[in-house]
């Protein structure tokens, strides 16, 4: 059943050893997501579902890590951190059944954890290497499909017999500074402001039909994460709360979770 739900951010630099003396200019995002942290060992979560942005991304369909063991390091940022979760194949299977019955495109791939899924699970599995993990990645069909995307991944949580957590992994606008890692667009801010309001008054069409240049001129990551998540949400009474909010080095973290 699903159990709790929330947005994480995923820079690599929130690990201290990659991020060093630079954590400190994001501790109200490394504090929002050790509350995240406390609340799912709270909850006694069995699976940790995640939506990342970074792993096998497919034009025309989603795609389910379906390894028996999955695992990553950060080695590609200097850091011997390294992971290794049981995969909830269980869950995973069944998104791939029900999807399959639908005729909604979803591939099956086996590969490592990429960073969007172990920047969060470093904090949100914090040491706890028996929570089982559920690796999904999006795809380049429209947005209404990953809504659609998000409802079938929880008729199959709703089926299995333990306590799951979706977080949808995904930074916001990359250009939120002159100095940005893509460049500044003066509208990313306003992508990051519009997206995070929108979040806070469930306007879910605001959300779909958003301006598809002002999408672009943000550079972001995490959209379509957010989407799958709304759609997997859209038959639970909910209220979302911002956790934090900051983009210290030009791109849009946000932290928020989802109650009910």
């Amino acid at each position: 059943m699903l159990s709790f739900a929330a947005i994480c951010p995923h820079p690599p630099l929130l690990i201290p050893s990659i991020g060093g003396e630079e954590v400190l200019k994001v501790q109200k995002t490394s504090e929002a997501m050790s509350l995240l942290a406390g609340e799912i060992r709270e909850k006694k979560i069995d699976t940790i579902l995640v939506i990342s942005p970074h792993g096998a991304i497919f034009m025309d369909s989603m795609s389910i890590n379906l390894a028996e063991k999955i695992s990553g390091d950060f080695s590609e940022f200097r850091s011997d951190v390294k992971m290794e979760f049981e995969n909830d194949d269980e869950l995973a299977i069944h998104i791939k059944n029900l999807a399959d019955s639908n005729s909604f495109p979803v591939h099956t791939v086996s590969e490592s954890l990429d960073h969007g899924v172990m920047v969060p699970l470093y904090f949100l599995a914090n040491g706890n290497r028996n929570v089982r993990i559920c690796h999904l990645s999006f795809s380049y069909l429209d947005y209404s499909k990953h809504f659609i995307f998000g409802e079938i991944i929880y008729e199959a949580i709703q089926s299995v017999d333990r306590k799951v957590a979706i977080v949808a992994s995904g930074d916001l606008s990359h250009r939120l500074t002159p100095d940005a890692p893509a460049g500044y667009s003066p509208r990313g801010k306003f992508f990051d402001e519009f997206l995070i309001e929108s979040l806070e008054k469930n306007d879910i069409e605001g959300i779909l039909n958003m301006d598809s240049s002002l999408i672009e001129d943000a550079g972001e990551c995490g959209l379509r994460s957010i989407i799958i998540l709304l759609g997997a949400l859209s038959n639970v009474d909910y209220e979302f709360e911002k956790l934090s909010y900051e983009g210290p080095f030009g791109v849009g973290y946000l932290v928020g979770r989802f109650e009910f």
